[in-house]
């Protein structure tokens, strides 16, 4: 149905307002009946239908009139629905309601949930923080004690304590604690929510003033810089290693192997040459020692603090990390891309690292708000009466229950018998043994989608653009019911109106010049040419072609095509180039291989037979007859509501001065 729909209401989908002083926006343009279209109405569906304001500016009166008479139709049609009271139509207003859950939940979830993420994540990804923790695990006392005794430690810092001598006795993080907790530059979408959260909330050189709970454990967090983010880099090195295929060199010898050849490049030696003389990096050597792009945290620490530091063109010092010694230059950096070139790789992130701690969060709230509660006393007796029992199978007992309410929100009330049928439904749960965890898992699940649907409902109250959307598709369906009763319904199609249509314009059903021919197709050129050969020596064509055309489904048909148009293809084109029935061609090459035609007819032009024709002519029948039932129905509309147009008024239209 909503594909059915949406070509009637693609002209009211978008949502952009024309801006309207109170004066010019109630100059009416048309009146019908005791109902009228003001200026301010008008230049609002108008804008939708032609994309913007400034389009619409550029428009000429014209197309303004004829988009005002089809409006004024489109208005009495829905003046009409109102009178015939579709409004009231319970099979109307279930497709509606069906509608609004399904395209509300959609809308929730992509305008409140992924929009608003996806620009945090923007935002917070312009920045890059370096940051420093101290972590206990839960690994003996459980999450509560580990959040305990990092308070205590967080305590001690609020009073003085100092957050590194801390780190260095109690941080149970072994990689950042020699580092005196440093756990270098972080941006968004990289750590675990809570956490990165915690962070960016943070001003430098404080210490968050909260305990930040992770799946790791409990984490107390200090902000050391922050500072705008080059998302890439490129640059190119050259690495003198502690070790080759000679045996080991003495650091020292690498050191000064490095130092000499950073001199050369201060005296203008180019970089390039230089690399691939002397670098043992095999990977980057053939190419001027050049690493392409990259981020953040890809190489190791050292090299990425020295060359994330350098501007474009310039050249580090020597700088050693466990693979030797690097020389590093900086061809490229990055700038920040604009939230619309990098939206689709944030919907990405987000998804991956943020998006169900956000739906959780969205769905606890919409538990609170309409006062969702579990029965747990309808669960213990599901268990009770099922407990050697798998979803799916024959409950005996289910009478004894089925009409208790294990859960419920808002005013509805979900009892344990839909519930367990629904269950049994659902290949997530189907053939599990019935317990009181997977119970809960359903709830969870059930109740989620319920509890959006619910809100989806409500979405009118409170969003102007929604609440738009589905007045949209309201009148889209009335518009479509109208049309089915008015006119698609009306039309009827026999033998003898299609054959007086068909007598009236046959001449619309024409078959172009055609011509009938056989092929034999090979995929390889010497194929056919010893197929030609064969034929050259009296070989009868559609033997040859019956028995090798490579084509598929022409074996048994002798590779004949029957009549086709002459202009068709390359096959229908050669063959009538022929003369006389029986000649062949040369062979010649198409797509996939090779061919050879023989012309078997040729036919001229001339007018389709009512068989013939039979199908063009129904459709045609069927929109001639839709076109006269609508004129009918409007000529109806316009005889009952006697509209009245007032065109001059158009040309104040998008001109408020």
């Amino acid at each position: 149905m909503f594909l059915r729909l949406s070509v009637l209401i693609s002209v009211f989908l978008t949502f952009i307002l024309a801006s309207c002083s109170p004066e010019h926006s109630k100059i009416v343009l048309s009146e019908f009946g005791d109902k009228e279209i003001t200026m301010g109405e008008f230049e609002n569906v108008y804008t939708k239908n032609v994309g913007s304001s400034e389009k619409a500016k550029e428009d000429s009166l014209e197309k303004m009139k004829n988009f005002l008479e089809l409006y004024t139709n489109f208005k009495m049609k829905l003046r009409d629905a109102e009178v015939r009271g579709f409004q009231n139509d319970p099979a109307l207003n279930d497709e509606l309601i069906d509608y609004k859950k399904k395209v509300g939940v959609t809308y929730i979830l992509e305008k409140e949930l992924v929009e608003p993420g996806i620009k945090d994540l923007y935002n917070k990804r312009k920045w890059e923080l370096r940051v420093s923790h101290l972590m206990i695990r839960p690994d003996s006392a459980g999450m509560e004690g580990a959040k305990q005794t990092a308070q205590a430690i967080l305590d001690s810092i609020k009073n003085g304590a100092d957050f590194v001598k801390m780190v260095k006795l109690y941080s149970q993080d072994t990689f950042s604690k020699p580092s005196d907790g440093d756990i270098f530059y972080i941006t968004g979408g990289q750590l675990p929510v809570e956490f990165e959260d915690a962070a960016y909330a943070t001003g430098v050189g404080e210490v968050h003033p909260e305990v930040v709970m992770t799946k790791f454990g409990a984490h107390i967090i200090k902000i050391t810089e922050k500072k705008e983010r080059t998302p890439k880099i490129r640059a190119s090195h050259i690495l003198v290693a502690f070790q080759n295929e000679n045996g080991p060199v003495d650091s020292s010898v690498a050191k000064a192997k490095a130092d000499s050849i950073l001199a050369q490049i201060r005296h203008g030696v180019d970089f390039a040459d230089l690399a691939s003389q002397y670098s043992d990096d095999p990977g980057s050597k053939t190419k001027g020692g050049d690493l392409g792009y990259f981020e953040r945290r890809m190489m190791v620490k050292e090299f990425d603090d020295a060359a994330f530091k350098l501007g474009v063109g310039e050249v580090s010092d020597v700088v050693r990390t466990n693979y030797g010694y690097h020389i590093i230059k900086i061809t490229d950096r990055e700038k920040y891309p604009t939230f619309d070139q990098d939206k689709e790789e944030l919907k990405k992130l987000f998804k991956q690292t943020r998006y169900q701690e956000e739906y959780d969060s969205l769905i606890s709230k919409l538990k609170t708000k309409y006062n969702f509660a579990v029965n747990e006393n309808t669960l213990s007796q599901i268990v009770g009466y099922s407990d050697t029992l798998k979803v799916g199978a024959e409950n005996q007992n289910l009478s004894s229950f089925k009409d208790n309410v294990i859960y419920s929100y808002a005013d509805n009330n979900i009892t344990a018998g839909n519930f367990y049928e629904k269950m049994g439904e659902t290949s997530e749960f189907i053939n599990k043994k019935i317990s009181a965890d997977l119970l809960h898992s359903a709830i969870t699940k059930f109740s989620a989608d319920e509890l959006l649907e619910e809100e989806a409902l409500n979405l009118e109250k409170r969003d102007s653009v929604f609440a738009s959307l589905m007045e949209d598709y309201r009148n889209g369906i009335y518009i479509f019911k109208l049309q089915e009763d008015e006119v698609w319904n009306k039309i009827e199609i026999d033998s003898v109106k299609l054959k007086q249509f068909y007598d009236e314009t046959k001449d619309n059903y024409v078959w172009g010049d055609r011509v009938d021919f056989s092929e034999i197709f090979a995929r390889k050129d010497s194929l056919i040419t010893y197929y030609f050969y064969m034929l050259k020596n009296g070989e009868n064509f559609d033997s040859v072609a019956a028995k090798y055309t490579e084509r598929p489904g022409f074996k048994e048909k002798a590779g004949n095509f029957g009549l086709q148009d002459v202009k068709s293809t390359q096959q229908a084109v050669a063959a009538d180039k022929l003369k006389n029935s029986g000649d062949y061609s040369s062979s010649f090459q198409t797509p996939g291989g090779w061919s050879i035609v023989k012309l078997n007819s040729k036919e001229p032009s001339r007018v389709k037979t009512f068989e013939e024709a039979k199908a063009e002519v129904s459709g045609a029948f069927q929109e001639s007859e839709s076109k006269r039932l609508e004129k009918e129905y409007i000529d109806s509309l316009r005889k009952r509501y006697n509209p009245e147009i007032h065109y001059d008024e158009l040309t104040k239209a998008f001109n408020e001065n």
